[in-house]
């Protein structure tokens, strides 16, 4: 996440794609490691998207416009 930060990219960040906080530390949550990825981004000096800037990003459709 750090490099990919760095070199400009996207960073994603999930249980589904690893169990771990950091070295030796099983995430108990997604939250965790939100939390852990946003402190590295900040402290690069970058800004991390709001919710209505990833969605654009990533061409989504707010949670208003779908029919679930």
């Amino acid at each position: 996440a750090t490099q990919a930060a760095t070199l400009g990219g996207n960073v994603r960040v999930g249980l589904e794609d690893s169990l771990w906080a950091g070295r030796g530390e099983l995430a108990s949550s997604n939250a965790v490691q939100v939390k852990k990825v946003r402190t590295i981004i900040e402290t690069l000096g970058l800004q991390v998207a709001t919710p209505d800037e990833a969605r654009e990003i990533l061409g989504l459709k707010g949670g208003d416009q779908v029919s679930f």
